[in-house]
């Protein structure tokens, strides 16, 4: 199958496209590097041992993507292309909607235009909104919006692509809800390479491991958890390009209509235990301070991932340990990411 993959330089991306090939699959990369860089490009087909197909255009443009599927003539899309940071969402709202929501309109109407009817979007745990009673199960109900602008675009780009899915009988779509990624590829060669300071936990701590930065915030100690900090579902990177090659799957068969599911392990861990367990796996101690709580924190937060395991036979595999290792392994190899 020739999958167009939007997004594909980017850390989830970069992964996914691996599997695929590994898989027998051809992959064809368009991302306009806003949030990403060229060299993991070339990593990519360096680790596949392949030519991968690489566009630098913006799915938001019409024109260039119908270029991009009269060339190529792909079977399906994996979504990935969108701006991520959820700060930067609350400042910059308007910037937020017009891409993620332009991106996907126009990547659906250039699908339609050239026949291509599957795909997989690369959704986000966010969506459950404010849910204090995990695990968190894909028929739970969604709220309006979420608690950033960045998880309101899911919400909407799910909407967009049931209703569509209602109007469009042959269309098939799998969007996936994941959690929060971690990890690295074995190599060390390609991983998370974030820009300016890291919104999320692991690339923090990596960070101040190799001495970028000098200790770690933790954002409150008072929570109802075992040991007062928050609890999240960490999923190894690799489980999770996994799971879309899995969903990719789906698509070979006469049609699968919409489905949802879930990408996380079941289980959740505290911010100290993740703390701990990179302190174990890196052999020194993290520095770290104590800071007020975030607002829109919630205590605890993992997925019920059942659903996944029964219809895709899909279950994550990679240990916290292993999360730790690799993702430790890439930024010691690589201490400025993909950078000169």
């Amino acid at each position: 199958m020739k999958i167009v993959v939007t997004g594909g330089a980017g850390y989830i991306g970069t992964h996914t496209c691996i599997v695929l090939l590994e898989q027998g699959h051809e992959v064809v990369i368009v991302d306009n590097l806003c949030n990403s860089k060229p060299v993991a490009v070339e990593r990519v087909r360096e680790l596949s041992g392949k030519d991968v197909a690489f566009y630098e255009k913006d799915v938001c443009d019409g024109e260039a993507m119908r270029e991009i599927f009269r060339k190529e003539k792909p079977d399906a899309v994996i979504h990935f292309a969108g701006l991520k940071a959820v700060g930067e969402s609350v400042e910059q709202p308007l910037r937020y909607y017009e891409n993620n929501l332009g991106s996907t309109l126009t990547l659906v109407r250039v699908m339609e235009e050239f026949g291509v009817k599957n795909i997989v979007f690369s959704s986000s745990a966010t969506v459950y909104g404010d849910v204090e009673n995990p695990p968190l199960r894909e028929d739970a109900a969604l709220p309006n919006h979420a608690a950033c602008p960045y998880g309101t675009t899911k919400l909407m780009i799910e909407q967009i692509l049931k209703d569509y899915a209602v109007a469009h009988e042959d269309f098939n779509a799998v969007l996936l809800r994941y959690f929060n990624p971690v990890g690295a590829h074995e190599s060390g060669r390609i991983g998370e390479d974030p820009a300016g300071i890291p919104n999320n936990l692991a690339p923090y701590i990596m960070q101040t491991v190799v001495g970028k930065r000098d200790k770690l915030h933790v954002f409150g100690n008072d929570y109802p958890t075992p040991d007062g900090t928050c609890i999240r579902d960490y999923i190894h990177v690799v489980d999770l390009a996994e799971g879309h090659a899995a969903a990719v799957k789906l698509f070979e068969k006469d049609g699968c209509g919409l489905r949802i599911y879930n990408l996380g392990t079941g289980k959740g861990y505290s911010v100290m235990e993740v703390l701990k367990a990179f302190s174990e796996a890196a052999g020194q101690e993290i520095p770290y301070v104590i800071d007020g709580r975030r607002d829109g924190d919630l205590p605890e937060s993992y997925a019920d991932c059942s659903k996944a395991k029964e219809e895709l036979g899909w279950v994550a595999k990679k240990s916290l340990q292993d999360m730790c290792v690799d993702s430790l392994r890439w930024q010691r190899q690589n201490p400025d990411g993909f950078g000169e």
